[in-house]
């Protein structure tokens, strides 16, 4: 699972290294770049995940999987035959609908193989591939755009000249076929807490209300944690969107060389916020903190959104990206809150919820974060130099209102977690 995740943020963020070659090839701004990483893939993301989801709840979600891990390479190959600014947002699109199939049968799964006590660990591990794989395309990206794009065409067999930009996609589309394999080797575990019938299908309203009767009695808990990470996406998937462009454009770097960077900033400062992250909200929910994962999710605002603003305003490369260092190993650990979801939802219903989740907090985050810093780059700023300033303004309103909204959602999640582990979940 975790190598899949890997694999679809490789294939998710590896446009942000492709913006000049994009730009040039088909003319257009920041505002139709940032739709190409952000919207045209979080709005098939996200609008498909709830029927795949209700998929997930009742079929076998390794399946499932495993066919959205194909769906999304071949797409993403398709990213690099593109012959228009229409035709590679529409392969984007489809890039967004593979991936839809991972997360919430992945999560459904992993709660029904790991106890609760040991959840968030589980699931950070799972989560790695958020900034494993985002590194992995900026540092790999590094190195293959460097060596591609040093040609303006490559030859490829059996379809003759391409511009260079459009083999990377190849590239990275690859792996997707041996990470189909490797899922043939994963079991479908059982499910805890609910009938199945012999045929694996399962009964809807087995255990606790319906679903949209869940959904309402669960409203501020689910709602402080929907806006709270939807904020927190706005600003991460900005910020991964542009953080190359924004050295770039700065500092006077070459994007490969800062994507190289900035990749192991996220790779390793990333991957390690995660295990604190769900290592101290395991340890916490064990000493009966009931609202332990919105606890560390505020905590990783707190200790993680100042040095991200400062470095918006560095005054070089160097201390700019000593500021990132310091932030992402904080800012990740926000990662628990879909462990905190998980714990508060019926297994019959995990999927759904977990997709619905993703569909506000990935439209939010994904499809207007990098979106929003284009614009006020293009039409409040108005030149190419005022990103840095883009990147700080979205970061000093959001992240501040997210940490408020997890506050006041603290008492209900804690009741709402009663009341589950009450019904006998």
């Amino acid at each position: 699972f975790r190598s899949a995740y890997t694999l679809s943020f490789v294939d998710r963020m590896i446009l942000s290294l492709l913006v000049a070659p994009i730009r040039t090839a088909l003319d257009i701004s920041d505002t139709e770049v940032s739709l190409l990483i952000g919207l045209a893939f979080a709005l098939f993301y996200t609008l498909l995940g709830l029927p795949i989801a209700w998929i997930a709840d009742h079929w076998n979600r390794r399946n499932l999987i495993l066919a959205g891990v194909a769906l999304w390479s071949l797409m993403t190959a398709g990213c690099g035959f593109a012959g228009s600014y229409a035709t590679l947002f529409l392969a984007r699109m489809g890039v967004g609908v593979g991936e839809a199939a991972l997360s919430p049968a992945a999560y459904s799964m992993l709660s029904d193989t790991f106890p609760r006590d040991r959840l968030a660990r589980a699931m950070a591990v799972y989560s790695i591939g958020v900034p494993l794989g985002s590194g992995v395309a900026m540092i790999l990206g590094a190195f293959v755009v460097q060596t591609v794009l040093a040609a303006p065409m490559v030859d490829l067999p059996l379809i003759g000249p391409i511009e260079a930009w459009r083999t990377i996609f190849l590239w990275v589309a690859a792996p997707g076929l041996l990470i189909c394999l490797l899922l043939l080797t994963v079991r479908e575990p059982l499910r805890r807490g609910l009938a199945v019938s012999a045929a694996g299908q399962v009964a809807d309203g087995a255990v606790g209300p319906g679903f949209l009767a869940h959904l309402k009695s669960q409203r501020r808990a689910l709602g402080a944690l929907f806006a709270g990470m939807s904020l927190i996406g706005l600003v991460m998937y900005g910020v991964i969107a542009w953080v190359p462009t924004f050295f770039a454009r700065t500092y006077g770097m070459e994007v490969a060389e800062a994507g190289l960077w900035f990749g192991l900033i996220m790779a390793i400062g990333g991957g390690a916020g995660l295990v604190l992250g769900g290592s101290l909200a395991d340890r916490m929910f064990g000493r009966g903190i009931a609202d332990a994962h919105l606890r560390v999710m505020r905590l990783s605002i707190l200790l993680g959104g100042p040095p991200l603003l400062a470095a918006t305003l560095m005054p070089n490369a160097m201390f700019a990206f000593a500021m990132l260092g310091v932030a992402f190993p904080m800012l990740t650990m926000h990662g628990v809150g879909t462990v905190a979801l998980q714990f508060i939802t019926p297994n019959q219903y995990r999927a759904r919820v977990t997709a619905l989740y993703f569909f506000v907090v990935n439209l939010t985050g994904l499809g207007f974060g990098p979106m929003l810093m284009a614009l006020l780059t293009d039409h409040v700023f108005g030149y190419d130099g005022a990103l840095r300033y883009s990147i700080a303004l979205v970061t000093v309103v959001a992240l501040p209102i997210a940490a408020i909204i997890l506050t006041v959602g603290f008492s209900a999640f804690a009741r709402d977690l009663t009341r589950t582990a009450d019904a006998g979940r």
